[in-house]
């Protein structure tokens, strides 16, 4: 029985016994409710009270039982609360509540389904890039982990309706499904874009065949790890210098990152010069993509024009990267 069913069954029995004790008084004695509690509470007590009033042989025969009965079962319970208060559950209770407040007050963050293996690297890159995160795992070891790591976490199936509303997702950014079953994610993704349609959902896939799936269930892309495994051994066969490359990029253990910014309306109908390049960012623009658009346009020039939700492909420290968002 876990700590949390043995206190509520304490004071389940702590209840069920000074109910006893009022009813066989009222029924034995025929005192009034008010005393016959009285009697029950001074009687368990152990104070030292005298009788409220003078009992039969059996109201007196009726306190012996309450006495044997009564100080057992309340000793077991103050035990079990002493041990609640020292051996630090109430503290869990009070950090618990206190990372659900924090999650309530986030917004535009993302949702990490899944803390296993795969989970842990895509919560590392966020954490090094500095977004907020929120990572839902059925562990409760896992979970507590996580949070003793600095994580906002919460236990629960990542599929249900409530747990995903405890994780913000009506004001989330963005979901990725990384559970170790390809059915699981296909739940996940099926409840977090009916719960909020305009989410960016990226799901893990491990059976290659599940993707059409996937993709028409509403996540928006699709990773194969085994896919992407046999790429990167491939690539680190023919071409390891550009794997290293890469790499240094987009997981290394350093601050620079290739990232992407969208372009905001305070820089419509501005040129790269003068919106971009002119703030002196130290970052290398790579790509830019026109909105609504999947063409690139690759090392743009400086009279490049700009419009809202242009996406600027851009390489360099993770600290430049917020700069340059918060100035478009």
């Amino acid at each position: 029985m876990s700590f949390r069913n043995r206190l509520a069954a304490a004071f389940l029995a702590m209840a069920v016994v000074v109910l006893i004790g009022v009813a066989g008084y009222h029924l034995i004695e025929g005192w009034a409710l008010f005393d016959a509690l009285y009697m029950t509470v001074i009687t368990l007590a152990t104070v030292g009270y005298g009788e409220t009033h003078p009992l039969s042989s059996s109201g007196r025969m009726f306190t012996i039982f309450l006495i044997m009965g009564g100080i057992g079962i309340l000793t077991y319970a103050f035990s079990v609360i002493t041990a609640f208060l020292v051996e630090g559950e109430l503290k869990e209770v009070l950090l618990k509540k206190r990372m659900e407040k924090k999650i309530a007050a986030l917004s535009q963050h993302y949702i990490v389904c899944g803390g296993g293996r795969t989970g842990r690297y895509i919560i590392d890159e966020l954490r090094k890039t500095g977004r907020d995160f929120v990572v839902v795992d059925q562990d409760d070891a896992r979970v507590t982990e996580l949070g003793e790591d600095g994580c906002l976490a919460i236990a629960g199936d990542a599929s249900d309706d409530e747990t995903l509303r405890r994780a913000g997702i009506e004001k989330a950014k963005g979901l990725v499904a990384c559970l170790p079953s390809d059915k699981d994610n296909v739940f996940v993704v099926i409840s977090a874009k009916g719960l909020n349609p305009g989410l960016r959902v990226v799901s893990k896939s491990v059976d290659k065949g599940v993707r059409d799936k996937l993709l028409r269930s509403g996540a928006d892309a699709v990773v194969s790890p085994n896919f992407i495994g046999g790429l990167r051994m491939a690539s680190e066969l023919v071409r390891p210098a550009v794997v290293s490359f890469l790499d240094n990029m987009l997981r290394g253990d350093g601050n620079l990152r290739i990232e992407e910014v969208v372009v905001g309306p305070s820089a419509a109908g501005k040129t790269l010069e003068s919106s971009v390049l002119k703030n002196g960012f130290d970052l290398a623009l790579l790509a830019v993509r026109p909105a609504g658009k999947e063409q690139y346009i690759y090392n743009p020039k400086p009279q490049t024009p700009l419009s809202p939700k242009d996406v600027l492909v851009v390489m360099g420290p993770a600290e430049e990267v917020q700069k340059l968002q918060q100035s478009l």
